[in-house]
């Protein structure tokens, strides 16, 4: 989540948040635009917005960050739809577009030959080392709505 979603969430404006907070109205609008990255703040312009947001400092960082604390990889994993190999892109289209044949109501009966191409596709790339298991994981989530297990989740499965 960003900085201005969690204000129109609360119902609150940057200018009021620019009062309350003691911030420069400039800061915050850029913060909210992306112009600037809330991890790069001084450490007083954190404070003074998590105190007037009523947050933790280690609480904002985190909701407001754009990479994962614990991976510090980026939020938006999107990236892991750049360079993909064409068999694979040319999948992903026909999967969107039986959805979305699907959710405007249409009768569509070729779907599941879809879903089917596209997680072969998925598992082509990925054993051919095309693309990496993570990349693989976030399209399988992504298209075909299927969540990953842990090794850990699956040896409880399996017993």
């Amino acid at each position: 989540m960003d900085l201005q979603t969690w204000l129109d969430q609360h119902h609150i404006s940057k200018y009021h948040l620019a009062k309350i907070s003691g911030v420069p109205k400039t800061t915050i609008m850029d913060i909210c635009a992306g112009r600037s990255d809330i991890e790069r703040c001084a450490a007083g312009t954190v404070r003074q917005l998590a105190k007037a947001l009523g947050l933790a400092m280690e609480d904002m960082l985190d909701m407001f960050s754009r990479y994962d604390a614990k991976t510090g990889l980026p939020k938006d994993r999107s990236y892991f739809e750049h360079n993909l190999p064409p068999f694979l892109t040319i999948s992903i289209n026909a999967m969107k577009d039986a959805w979305e044949k699907l959710e405007r109501g249409e009768e569509y009966t070729l779907w599941d030959c879809d879903y089917c191409d596209l997680q072969s596709s998925i598992n082509i790339a990925e054993v051919e080392q095309i693309i990496s298991p993570d990349q693989a994981w976030y399209l399988r989530e992504k298209y075909l709505g299927l969540e990953r297990v842990s090794q850990m989740e699956l040896g409880l499965f399996i017993r």
